[in-house]
């Protein structure tokens, strides 16, 4: 079993390992910068696991920003059958995509 952590940002918790790529919450980060997370909740060496309370102390988490985007349109739409309420309301979200690069 491979060594991985449970990190949070933006209020979302993610299981991630070296090498991965995930799209997290926007970051007020450059592209090609890099960015460690502190808010480490978990991390396993692949044989044991340490869960932190409510972090786990002396970890962090390395990654790299390699880009900002935006995603999917998402349409919240409310009608109210025979009353002549109907209500359309959409947003994207702003997302950055980002390159794990160690869990330390």
């Amino acid at each position: 079993m491979e060594s991985y952590a449970v990190i949070e940002t933006g209020g979302k918790q993610y299981r991630v390992k070296s090498g991965d790529k995930l799209q997290v919450e926007h970051l007020d980060i450059d592209a090609g910068q890099e960015v460690n997370f502190e808010h480490v909740l978990a991390v396993s060496d692949g044989k044991t696991l340490n869960v932190g309370t409510p972090n786990v102390k002396g970890v962090k988490v390395y990654a790299r920003v390699i880009d900002h985007l935006r995603g999917p349109k998402l349409v919240a739409f409310k009608k109210n059958r025979r009353k002549g309420y109907t209500r359309k309301v959409g947003h994207r979200q702003e997302l950055t995509t980002l390159q794990i690069d160690t869990i330390k």
